[in-house]
């Protein structure tokens, strides 16, 4: 509690005295708030799945290298993350993705185009790559997971080739998928469908050289 200075030292001299049931008042409070935190909600992690498909183009190709996803910000975080309206977002800190969300976007997309992409025709991300690979760039616009039930993915991508690089193709796509639950693991299941289906796009788009 705030002492009375004397009246000849108001002003900068004047000082706050915490007084013995103040004090215990606090540590009662520090001490409930220590008790509440070992209540608090368990951590789950998700991760993301690759989507396969039985068939693949067989026509060869030039080789094609997957190096870089570019994410927004928003989405860059270890928290699961949810649009609760037009202008509000939802950071769930219970639900967490288990590694770095663009890492998991890279590794997934790349283990897609995979086996879509011919037979050695792919090279992974970070891997030494053979002459006149061509460079693959994946840029995630944006991405929203709605009170609804809907996950909408906006994203384009760049091939460059040549030495310097230039642009040889850009394409841009929107893709919907209904997420099946209100947990996070249906939230990730509803993504790993929307980057099989943008590998679809991308295996579909690349020229054979």
């Amino acid at each position: 509690m705030r002492s009375r200075p004397s009246p000849g030292h108001r002003g900068r001299d004047a000082f706050v005295t915490v007084t013995v049931p103040t004090a215990a008042l606090v540590v009662s409070l520090v001490g409930t708030a220590i008790t509440g935190c070992g209540h608090s909600m368990p951590v789950r992690y998700v991760t993301l799945n690759a989507m396969p498909v039985e068939t693949r183009t067989t026509t060869p190709i030039s080789p094609v290298q997957l190096t870089a996803v570019h994410i927004p910000a928003v989405l860059d975080r270890p928290e699961v993350v949810t649009l609760a309206s037009r202008n509000r977002l939802t950071i769930h800190d219970s639900e967490r993705w288990g590694a770095p969300f663009a890492q998991l976007m890279r590794r997934t997309l790349a283990q897609d185009l995979l086996t879509r992409l011919p037979a050695g025709s792919f090279v992974f991300p970070d891997a030494p790559a053979p002459p006149d690979t061509r460079t693959l760039v994946v840029t995630v616009l944006d991405c929203e997971a709605d009170a609804s039930g809907r996950l909408t993915l906006q994203a384009a991508w760049t091939l460059l080739s040549g030495h310097p690089a230039h642009v040889t193709l850009t394409r841009q796509a929107t893709l919907v998928s209904g997420i099946a639950g209100h947990d996070a693991e249906a939230q990730a299941a509803a993504m790993s469908r929307v980057l099989g289906e943008l590998a679809d796009g991308i295996a579909a788009s690349i020229p054979t050289h």
